[in-house]
């Protein structure tokens, strides 16, 4: 099992959600409430960072 990353650059910033692979799959969690674990396959995971970064999300942030 890995341990917990930080998931944004340098690792640092409370409001980063921490990310870990154990037994194949992908975990998410925010540190703030670490009781809830999001757990997903690395395929989906992968899939997710491309639209991200694609800005396929950002009409979820407000302006």
């Amino acid at each position: 099992m890995d341990s917990w990353q930080k998931a944004a650059p340098g690792g640092v910033g409370e409001d980063a959600l921490e990310i870990r692979t154990v037994n194949g799959m992908v975990e998410i969690r925010d540190p703030r409430n670490d009781a809830v674990v999001v757990r997903t396959t690395p395929r989906k995971w992968a899939a997710f960072v491309l639209g991200v970064k694609a800005g396929e999300f950002d009409h979820f942030v407000a302006d």
